[in-house]
């Protein structure tokens, strides 16, 4: 990728080495710098470091939010960026959804977080658009390849730390550690205060929590009819409601309240008041059909499967899923364990199996699960979903987990039209 800057000495500043050329600077990050000699031996008009992109760019003329953790990374940044909006700053967000600029979607699904000088791009074209915050998710693979490096944060945010991703980090000593490193500088942090493994830097902390004191505490809630609550911010007390469901989406609008009135400097009520107009994120405990009752959700670690089902524990499940391929093996069993333990029935299906054996990882899987009289398999993920809508009784949820609003299915390297929901308007005659 190049990116033009007329002005300049050079025309073009690239972070990829083939793409040098007497008018293109090589910017020298912690992922390329091996290929140094390679830009040099293909002509690069000079070598620049990633502050000098940032003086060029402009980047310290906007406020960079930055939120990591395992499960709400997503909910939690688009919940800031609409609450933003909504209270008349321009904002821009980056993430697993892609990039969007004042309620505009800029480019599609892409990296949680992008290479360093795609995030650069994207602040730049913020800046450019006159925008007062970046929004950004952090994954745990961009702190460790250090895809996060030299932007200036006015705020980072913890959501929870379980398990995931341990094909990269190994083990989960290292995962718990990379996501910790985040917030070890002296740099305003706003941390969950319920999660017991957070570890940070006291200073220019605030914290929110539900079971425990924080400097942002819900003291009472209900999840009838979606969701709502009262915050206690030292002297003030504080309601909002909310359309998202689940006892987990209430973490995420803390963290998401808190940030705003953090960032904004407005009162909480202001902000507590824009709260209702956040509809969700697709693809996040959406309901593609109320009769009868069909949920996707892109839960895809134990702790996630298990945050959502409980969500709908009043309620008899049908559980479909299955576990991505070339990824953490640990995790499936326990996801199997979770989907037994909280559902009626359960039907393993594939995922993205990507260059794995789909039966491979289904075995792996079953592991976890003990009584398999209630479990169905079948590899074929639409025909999985259309057998657990045909077993469906009236009171009873079908829900589909795994890849949320992801519309495709990644087979070896290719990637096939897929998409759970409009499936389930497929077979359901919806359309």
């Amino acid at each position: 990728m190049k990116i033009e800057l007329p002005e300049e000495e050079f025309r073009y500043i690239t972070e990829d080495s083939k793409e040098c050329d007497g008018e293109t600077a090589f910017v020298l990050t912690p992922q390329n710098e091996r290929y140094l000699e390679d830009a040099k031996a293909n002509g690069a008009h000079s070598i620049i470091n990633i502050k000098e992109v940032a003086r060029l760019f402009g980047i310290d003329k906007i406020k960079i939010v930055g939120i990591t953790g395992t499960n709400g990374k997503t909910t939690t940044a688009s919940a800031i960026y609409s609450f933003l909006l909504d209270l008349g700053y321009k904002a821009a967000f980056q993430g697993t959804r892609g990039f969007f600029m004042n309620d505009r979607t800029i480019e599609g699904k892409t990296l949680t977080t992008p290479s360093l000088l795609n995030t650069y791009k994207h602040i730049y074209q913020a800046v450019s658009e006159g925008c007062d915050f970046f929004i950004m998710e952090v994954s745990s693979h961009a702190i460790a390849q250090k895809r996060v490096e030299g932007l200036n944060f006015e705020l980072k945010i913890l959501t929870n730390i379980t398990q995931d991703h341990l094909d990269f980090h190994k083990t989960i000593g290292e995962y718990i550690a990379t996501k910790n490193s985040f917030f070890q500088d002296e740099g305003r942090k706003l941390i969950n205060k319920d999660e017991p493994k957070a570890s940070f830097t006291i200073k220019n902390t605030f914290t929110y929590g539900i079971e425990n004191s924080a400097t942002y505490r819900l003291i009472a809630y209900s999840l009838n009819n979606a969701s709502s609550g009262i915050i206690q911010h030292f002297g003030e007390v504080v309601p909002f409601t909310s359309a998202l469901h689940g006892f987990f989406n209430l973490y995420n609008l803390m963290a998401a309240i808190a940030a705003t009135h953090l960032l904004s400097g407005k009162k909480l009520e202001e902000v507590c008041e824009v709260v209702d107009n956040f509809a969700g994120v697709s693809g996040r405990m959406e309901q593609v059909s109320e009769v009868p009752n069909v949920i996707v959700d892109f839960a895809h670690t134990p702790d996630g499967m298990a945050q959502v089902l409980n969500a709908l524990k009043e309620k008899e499940l049908l559980v479909v899923f299955g576990a991505g391929g070339d990824r953490d093996r640990t995790k499936r069993p326990l996801m199997g364990r979770v989907a037994a333990s909280l559902a009626k029935k359960v039907y393993i299906t594939s995922d993205n199996p990507r260059n794995e054996e789909p039966q491979d990882i289904v075995n792996d899987i079953l592991e976890g699960i003990e009584d398999k009289s209630i479990v169905s398999v079948e590899l074929n993920r639409r025909k999985a979903i259309e057998m657990a809508l045909n077993d469906q009784k009236e009171d009873e949820v079908v829900v589909i987990l795994g890849k949320g609003d992801e519309a495709y299915q990644i087979i070896y390297d290719q990637m096939f039209p897929f998409d759970d929901r409009e499936v389930v308007r497929e077979l359901l005659n919806l359309k």
